[in-house]
Protein backbone atom coordinates (compact mmCIF):
# COMPACT_ATOMS: atom_id res chain seq x y z
CA UNK A 1 0.00 0.00 0.00
CA UNK A 2 2.80 2.39 0.93
CA UNK A 3 4.71 1.58 -2.27
CA UNK A 4 1.60 2.19 -4.36
CA UNK A 5 1.04 5.57 -2.68
CA UNK A 6 4.66 6.54 -3.30
CA UNK A 7 4.41 5.54 -6.97
CA UNK A 8 1.17 7.47 -7.49
CA UNK A 9 2.63 10.52 -5.78
CA UNK A 10 5.76 10.31 -7.98
CA UNK A 11 3.64 10.05 -11.14
CA UNK A 12 1.59 13.05 -10.04
CA UNK A 13 4.72 15.16 -9.46
CA UNK A 14 6.12 14.08 -12.84
CA UNK A 15 2.92 15.16 -14.64
CA UNK A 16 3.05 18.47 -12.82
CA UNK A 17 6.69 19.06 -13.86
CA UNK A 18 5.82 18.26 -17.47
CA UNK A 19 2.88 20.64 -17.30
CA UNK A 20 5.09 23.45 -15.94
CA UNK A 21 7.49 22.97 -18.85
CA UNK A 22 4.67 23.05 -21.42
CA UNK A 23 3.14 26.13 -19.79
CA UNK A 24 6.47 28.00 -20.01
CA UNK A 25 6.69 27.25 -23.74
CA UNK A 26 3.06 28.33 -24.24
CA UNK A 27 3.65 31.64 -22.48
CA UNK A 28 6.67 32.35 -24.67
CA UNK A 29 4.66 31.49 -27.80
CA UNK A 30 1.89 33.87 -26.76
CA UNK A 31 4.40 36.69 -26.17
CA UNK A 32 5.89 36.13 -29.63
CA UNK A 33 2.47 35.91 -31.27
CA UNK A 34 1.18 39.12 -29.68
CA UNK A 35 4.38 40.96 -30.66
CA UNK A 36 4.06 39.82 -34.29
CA UNK A 37 0.33 40.62 -34.44
CA UNK A 38 0.86 44.14 -33.05
CA UNK A 39 4.00 44.77 -35.13
CA UNK A 40 6.11 45.38 -32.02
CA UNK A 41 9.67 44.43 -31.10
CA UNK A 42 10.03 40.83 -29.98
CA UNK A 43 10.55 40.68 -26.18
CA UNK A 44 14.15 40.08 -25.20
CA UNK A 45 13.38 36.90 -23.24
CA UNK A 46 12.09 35.10 -26.38
CA UNK A 47 14.40 36.50 -29.07
CA UNK A 48 16.89 33.64 -28.84
CA UNK A 49 14.14 31.04 -29.35
CA UNK A 50 12.00 33.10 -31.72
CA UNK A 51 12.65 30.94 -34.81
CA UNK A 52 11.80 27.67 -33.04
CA UNK A 53 8.73 29.23 -31.41
CA UNK A 54 7.56 30.56 -34.77
CA UNK A 55 7.70 27.04 -36.21
CA UNK A 56 5.62 25.76 -33.28
CA UNK A 57 3.08 28.53 -33.79
CA UNK A 58 2.45 27.33 -37.34
CA UNK A 59 0.96 24.11 -35.98
CA UNK A 60 -1.25 25.79 -33.38
CA UNK A 61 -4.96 26.26 -33.96
CA UNK A 62 -7.91 27.55 -31.97
CA UNK A 63 -9.74 25.39 -29.49
CA UNK A 64 -6.79 24.05 -27.47
CA UNK A 65 -7.42 26.21 -24.41
CA UNK A 66 -8.96 23.41 -22.36
CA UNK A 67 -5.81 21.33 -22.04
CA UNK A 68 -5.89 18.98 -19.07
CA UNK A 69 -3.59 19.67 -16.15
CA UNK A 70 -2.60 18.27 -12.76
CA UNK A 71 -5.54 20.23 -11.35
CA UNK A 72 -7.86 18.03 -13.40
CA UNK A 73 -6.26 14.98 -11.78
CA UNK A 74 -6.84 16.45 -8.31
CA UNK A 75 -10.55 16.92 -8.88
CA UNK A 76 -11.25 14.31 -11.55
CA UNK A 77 -14.28 12.91 -9.67
CA UNK A 78 -15.75 16.33 -8.85
CA UNK A 79 -19.40 16.45 -9.85
CA UNK A 80 -19.46 12.69 -10.46
CA UNK A 81 -19.27 11.55 -6.85
CA UNK A 82 -20.32 13.53 -3.80
CA UNK A 83 -17.36 14.77 -1.72
CA UNK A 84 -16.73 13.11 1.62
CA UNK A 85 -15.56 15.77 4.08
CA UNK A 86 -14.04 15.18 7.50
CA UNK A 87 -13.99 18.10 9.97
CA UNK A 88 -11.79 18.25 13.07
CA UNK A 89 -9.94 20.70 15.32
CA UNK A 90 -6.48 21.42 16.58
CA UNK A 91 -5.44 19.59 19.75
CA UNK A 92 -7.07 20.38 23.10
CA UNK A 93 -9.89 22.54 21.65
CA UNK A 94 -11.82 25.02 23.78
CA UNK A 95 -15.58 24.73 24.24
CA UNK A 96 -16.08 27.63 21.83
CA UNK A 97 -14.03 25.94 19.11
CA UNK A 98 -16.01 22.72 19.61
CA UNK A 99 -19.25 24.66 19.05
CA UNK A 100 -17.84 26.31 15.93
CA UNK A 101 -16.70 22.97 14.48
CA UNK A 102 -20.22 21.58 14.91
CA UNK A 103 -21.50 24.50 12.82
CA UNK A 104 -18.77 24.05 10.18
CA UNK A 105 -19.71 20.38 9.92
CA UNK A 106 -23.32 21.36 9.13
CA UNK A 107 -22.14 23.69 6.33
CA UNK A 108 -20.88 20.76 4.25
CA UNK A 109 -23.64 18.27 3.37
CA UNK A 110 -22.77 14.74 4.45
CA UNK A 111 -19.67 15.83 6.38
CA UNK A 112 -18.47 13.99 9.47
CA UNK A 113 -16.90 15.44 12.60
CA UNK A 114 -14.09 13.71 14.47
CA UNK A 115 -12.79 14.49 17.93
CA UNK A 116 -9.09 15.24 17.58
CA UNK A 117 -7.95 13.71 20.86
CA UNK A 118 -4.23 12.90 20.78
CA UNK A 119 -4.12 11.84 17.14
CA UNK A 120 -1.21 13.09 15.06
CA UNK A 121 -1.64 14.59 11.60
CA UNK A 122 -0.05 11.58 9.88
CA UNK A 123 -2.52 9.20 11.52
CA UNK A 124 -5.45 11.47 10.66
CA UNK A 125 -4.54 11.70 6.98
CA UNK A 126 -3.88 7.96 6.67
CA UNK A 127 -7.23 7.17 8.31
CA UNK A 128 -9.02 9.58 5.97
CA UNK A 129 -7.35 8.05 2.91
CA UNK A 130 -8.28 4.54 4.06
CA UNK A 131 -11.94 5.60 4.33
CA UNK A 132 -12.03 7.40 0.95
CA UNK A 133 -12.38 10.87 2.48
CA UNK A 134 -11.92 13.50 -0.22
CA UNK A 135 -11.23 16.55 1.99
CA UNK A 136 -9.93 17.06 5.51
CA UNK A 137 -10.89 20.38 7.15
CA UNK A 138 -9.03 21.43 10.32
CA UNK A 139 -10.06 24.49 12.37
CA UNK A 140 -7.54 26.25 14.63
CA UNK A 141 -7.96 28.75 17.42
CA UNK A 142 -6.09 31.31 19.52
CA UNK A 143 -7.31 31.82 23.10
CA UNK A 144 -10.71 30.36 22.34
CA UNK A 145 -11.29 32.39 19.16
CA UNK A 146 -11.37 30.44 15.85
CA UNK A 147 -8.71 32.01 13.64
CA UNK A 148 -7.47 29.38 11.16
CA UNK A 149 -8.90 27.00 8.58
CA UNK A 150 -6.95 24.35 6.67
CA UNK A 151 -8.53 22.55 3.69
CA UNK A 152 -6.55 19.47 2.62
CA UNK A 153 -7.72 17.67 -0.52
CA UNK A 154 -6.96 13.95 -0.59
CA UNK A 155 -5.15 11.87 -1.70
CA UNK A 156 -2.49 14.17 -3.26
CA UNK A 157 -3.45 17.75 -2.40
CA UNK A 158 -3.60 20.70 -2.68
CA UNK A 159 -3.73 22.07 0.86
CA UNK A 160 -5.03 25.63 1.36
CA UNK A 161 -4.41 27.64 4.52
CA UNK A 162 -6.80 30.44 5.50
CA UNK A 163 -6.88 32.94 8.37
CA UNK A 164 -10.32 33.60 9.86
CA UNK A 165 -11.56 37.00 10.99
CA UNK A 166 -14.76 38.35 12.59
CA UNK A 167 -16.24 34.94 13.35
CA UNK A 168 -19.91 35.14 14.37
CA UNK A 169 -21.29 31.74 15.31
CA UNK A 170 -24.89 30.60 15.27
CA UNK A 171 -24.61 30.21 19.03
CA UNK A 172 -24.02 33.98 19.29
CA UNK A 173 -27.27 34.89 17.52
CA UNK A 174 -30.49 34.49 19.54
CA UNK A 175 -33.60 32.92 17.97
CA UNK A 176 -31.81 31.95 14.76
CA UNK A 177 -33.51 29.59 12.32
CA UNK A 178 -32.56 25.95 12.02
CA UNK A 179 -29.91 25.13 9.43
CA UNK A 180 -31.09 23.41 6.28
CA UNK A 181 -29.27 20.23 5.26
CA UNK A 182 -30.16 20.58 1.57
CA UNK A 183 -27.32 20.70 -0.96
CA UNK A 184 -26.59 24.45 -1.34
CA UNK A 185 -26.24 26.62 -4.42
CA UNK A 186 -22.88 28.41 -4.43
CA UNK A 187 -22.12 32.01 -5.38
CA UNK A 188 -18.52 33.13 -5.97
CA UNK A 189 -18.04 36.87 -6.37
CA UNK A 190 -14.88 38.51 -7.73
CA UNK A 191 -12.62 35.45 -8.18
CA UNK A 192 -11.46 36.45 -11.65
CA UNK A 193 -7.68 35.96 -11.52
CA UNK A 194 -5.93 32.64 -12.04
CA UNK A 195 -5.30 32.32 -8.31
CA UNK A 196 -8.92 33.30 -7.65
CA UNK A 197 -10.15 30.49 -9.90
CA UNK A 198 -7.83 28.09 -8.08
CA UNK A 199 -9.21 29.11 -4.68
CA UNK A 200 -12.82 28.95 -5.89
CA UNK A 201 -12.21 25.39 -7.15
CA UNK A 202 -10.74 24.33 -3.78
CA UNK A 203 -13.83 25.67 -2.00
CA UNK A 204 -16.39 24.67 -4.63
CA UNK A 205 -15.50 20.99 -4.63
CA UNK A 206 -16.20 20.70 -0.90
CA UNK A 207 -19.90 20.72 -1.82
CA UNK A 208 -22.00 18.21 -3.79
CA UNK A 209 -24.10 19.10 -6.83
CA UNK A 210 -27.33 20.81 -5.65
CA UNK A 211 -30.85 20.21 -6.88
CA UNK A 212 -32.52 23.00 -8.84
CA UNK A 213 -35.23 23.55 -6.22
CA UNK A 214 -32.78 23.88 -3.31
CA UNK A 215 -33.55 26.96 -1.15
CA UNK A 216 -30.13 27.10 0.45
CA UNK A 217 -27.43 29.54 -0.77
CA UNK A 218 -23.79 29.86 0.32
CA UNK A 219 -21.83 32.92 -0.80
CA UNK A 220 -18.07 33.45 -1.02
CA UNK A 221 -17.58 37.15 -1.81
CA UNK A 222 -14.04 38.40 -2.39
CA UNK A 223 -13.19 42.01 -1.60
CA UNK A 224 -9.54 43.06 -1.53
CA UNK A 225 -8.50 39.41 -0.98
CA UNK A 226 -10.77 38.98 2.05
CA UNK A 227 -13.37 36.29 1.36
CA UNK A 228 -16.67 36.89 3.15
CA UNK A 229 -18.60 33.71 3.92
CA UNK A 230 -22.39 34.09 4.17
CA UNK A 231 -25.03 31.40 4.52
CA UNK A 232 -28.70 32.03 3.65
CA UNK A 233 -31.96 30.32 2.90
CA UNK A 234 -34.61 31.99 0.79
CA UNK A 235 -38.32 31.76 0.11
CA UNK A 236 -40.46 33.37 -2.54
CA UNK A 237 -42.84 36.03 -1.28
CA UNK A 238 -44.45 36.53 -4.70
CA UNK A 239 -43.67 35.87 -8.35
CA UNK A 240 -41.01 38.64 -8.42
CA UNK A 241 -39.45 38.85 -4.97
CA UNK A 242 -37.66 36.51 -2.59
CA UNK A 243 -36.90 36.86 1.11
CA UNK A 244 -33.42 35.98 2.43
CA UNK A 245 -32.84 34.64 5.93
CA UNK A 246 -29.30 34.37 7.26
CA UNK A 247 -28.70 31.12 9.12
CA UNK A 248 -25.00 31.55 9.93
CA UNK A 249 -22.26 31.20 10.78
CA UNK A 250 -20.50 34.16 9.18
CA UNK A 251 -16.81 35.01 8.95
CA UNK A 252 -14.08 36.43 6.72
CA UNK A 253 -11.26 34.33 5.30
CA UNK A 254 -7.88 35.37 3.95
CA UNK A 255 -5.72 32.97 1.98
CA UNK A 256 -2.07 32.92 2.98
CA UNK A 257 -0.70 29.73 1.39
CA UNK A 258 -1.43 26.88 -1.02
CA UNK A 259 0.79 23.79 -0.95
CA UNK A 260 0.92 21.05 -3.59
CA UNK A 261 0.68 18.19 -1.15
CA UNK A 262 -1.17 16.84 1.85
CA UNK A 263 -0.68 17.61 5.53
CA UNK A 264 1.47 14.59 6.34
CA UNK A 265 4.18 15.69 3.88
CA UNK A 266 3.73 19.39 4.63
CA UNK A 267 7.44 19.94 5.23
CA UNK A 268 8.49 18.66 1.79
CA UNK A 269 5.53 19.76 -0.36
CA UNK A 270 6.04 22.46 -2.98
CA UNK A 271 4.51 25.86 -2.24
CA UNK A 272 2.18 26.85 -5.08
CA UNK A 273 1.44 30.32 -3.66
CA UNK A 274 2.30 32.14 -0.46
CA UNK A 275 1.31 35.57 0.81
CA UNK A 276 4.40 37.57 1.73
CA UNK A 277 4.33 40.58 4.00
CA UNK A 278 6.12 42.82 1.50
CA UNK A 279 3.41 42.27 -1.13
CA UNK A 280 1.21 44.75 0.75
CA UNK A 281 3.26 47.56 -0.80
CA UNK A 282 3.09 46.18 -4.34
CA UNK A 283 0.83 47.83 -6.88
CA UNK A 284 -0.82 44.52 -7.73
CA UNK A 285 -1.91 43.72 -4.17
CA UNK A 286 -5.22 42.11 -5.16
CA UNK A 287 -4.37 38.50 -5.98
CA UNK A 288 -7.77 36.81 -6.16
CA UNK A 289 -9.40 39.23 -8.59
CA UNK A 290 -8.70 41.34 -11.63
CA UNK A 291 -12.05 43.03 -12.22
CA UNK A 292 -15.37 42.73 -10.43
CA UNK A 293 -16.72 39.34 -11.41
CA UNK A 294 -19.56 37.15 -10.16
CA UNK A 295 -19.41 33.40 -10.62
CA UNK A 296 -22.61 31.53 -9.85
CA UNK A 297 -22.02 27.79 -9.65
CA UNK A 298 -24.83 25.69 -11.07
CA UNK A 299 -23.41 22.17 -11.02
Amino acid sequence: MLRRETRLRREYLYRKAQEDRVRTIEEKKQKLKSALDDNRLIPTEVRREAVQLQKLLEYDDEGAEGVSSHMDDEYKWAGVEDPKVMVTTSRDPSSRLKMFVKEVKLIFPGAQRMNRGGHEINALVQACKANNVTDLVIVHETRGQPDGLVVCHLPFGPTAYFTLYNVVMRHDVPDIETMSEAYPHLIFHNFSSRLGQRVSNILKYLFPVPKEDSRRVITFANQEDFISFRHHTYKKTDHKNVELSEVGPRFEMKLYMIKLGTLENEATADVEWRHHSYTHTAKKRKFLSQLNHIHVVCM
